[in-house]
């Protein structure tokens, strides 16, 4: 009886090819590990070599234009100009006519002072000043002396401002002639018949009585 068998696989040209395909893989996988691949690879491929490429230089630019200058111009002053009149021939005609037609300037004519009186005294409230009123430290320097107080009268009579205007030389005789009068009364000055604030300049004097 004839029994058919199945041919191997390693049989005729199948099995060479077959052989051969198993041989290559092989010798893939040991070139790898022993790294005949990478001689190989290095080989059929070379290295890349990396070359520094200099920077090329600047072209040099041209030098930027002069600038430019503004035109001076001389400055010239104006012209002056003289007024040059001719002589004027003087007429007797032109000079009257001239006088003629010129009035005369106006004068001035002075507001006549109003009616009414000057301040005084008020007896009721006499000023603080006389011997009662010398500064003892005065006395004893034998100091004396003659100041002027610049003061100024409101309309009920109450001196409301008061100041040296020319002093007696010594300071104390001039403090003890703002205290006469600071906070003192006098009669106000009237204009027709009313009362006004006024500013006045008063003398004292201070002289020693027991010389």
């Amino acid at each position: 009886m004839y029994k058919y068998e199945e041919p191997s696989l390693f049989s005729g040209r199948r099995g060479a090819a077959l052989i051969a395909v198993i041989i290559l893989h092989i010798a893939m996988v040991w070139a790898f590990y022993t790294g005949l691949a990478g001689k190989l690879v290095q080989t059929i491929i070379p290295p890349v070599e990396i070359a520094q490429i200099d920077k090329p230089k600047d072209v040099d630019k041209p030098p930027p234009p002069p600038p430019k200058l503004e035109e001076i111009k001389p400055y010239v002053p104006p012209p002056e100009f003289v007024d040059i009149q001719a002589p004027q021939v003087e007429t007797t005609a032109i000079t009257q006519v001239t006088r003629t037609n010129v009035p005369p300037p106006p004068v001035a004519v002075a507001a006549p002072p109003k009616p009414g009186t000057s301040i005084k005294p008020d007896p009721k409230h006499p000023l603080r000043i006389g011997e009662d009123y010398y500064p003892d430290a005065s006395k004893r320097a034998n100091e004396e002396g003659r100041c002027i107080v610049l003061m100024t009268v409101s309309t009920d009579g109450r001196i409301t401002n008061e100041s040296i205007q020319t002093s007696s030389g010594f300071p104390r005789l001039d403090e003890a002639c703002l205290k006469g009068v600071h906070g003192q009364r006098m009669l106000p000055a009237t204009e027709e018949g009313k009362p006004v604030e006024k500013t006045v300049s008063i003398p004292i004097v201070w002289k020693l009585t027991g010389k």
